[in-house]
């Protein structure tokens, strides 16, 4: 019996240690992101962020409100242009795709009335085999 209690003990700090070290390049790419991120840009609250490799396509669904200047930060690593993102109209009409723009690491935009949207996170080809994708959102009246 001690030496299952002993098993289980190993075995949950190399989790919570590979969960921690996870946690920390999380917030070590956010960092980085954030920089594309001035402050005349008031944050929409969240963090969309999730692993990605080189075979997937991340997808998050936003909603954008008229009358608003919104950013869309994208990064996946510390070095720009890892992470290519396409914003899709609800009927899957592309609006913009970084891939169109060297992989800008971020789009300023401004619709004139609401549209919900779809956002496709991919890593370049020339990017790391996998990584965390993460998007900021922003926006100014």
């Amino acid at each position: 019996m001690k030496k299952q209690t002993l098993i289980f003990a190993i075995a949950t700090i190399l989790a919570l240690s590979a969960t921690s070290q996870a946690l920390a390049q999380a917030d070590t790419l956010l960092k980085f992101c954030a920089q594309h991120m001035p402050n005349s840009y008031i944050s929409d609250g969240q963090v969309y962020q999730t692993p990605i490799s080189t075979e997937e396509t991340a997808e998050f669904n936003v909603t954008f409100y008229g009358g608003s200047t919104y950013r869309v930060a994208a990064c996946s690593g510390l070095s720009d242009g890892n992470l290519i993102f396409t914003v899709y109209d609800s009927e899957r009409n592309e609006l913009f795709s970084s891939a169109d723009h060297q992989n800008t690491p971020f789009w300023d935009f401004k619709f004139g009335s609401t549209v919900d949207c779809y956002i496709e996170a991919r890593l370049d080809e020339q990017a790391p085999e996998s990584g965390i994708a993460i998007l900021l959102i922003g926006f100014k009246n």
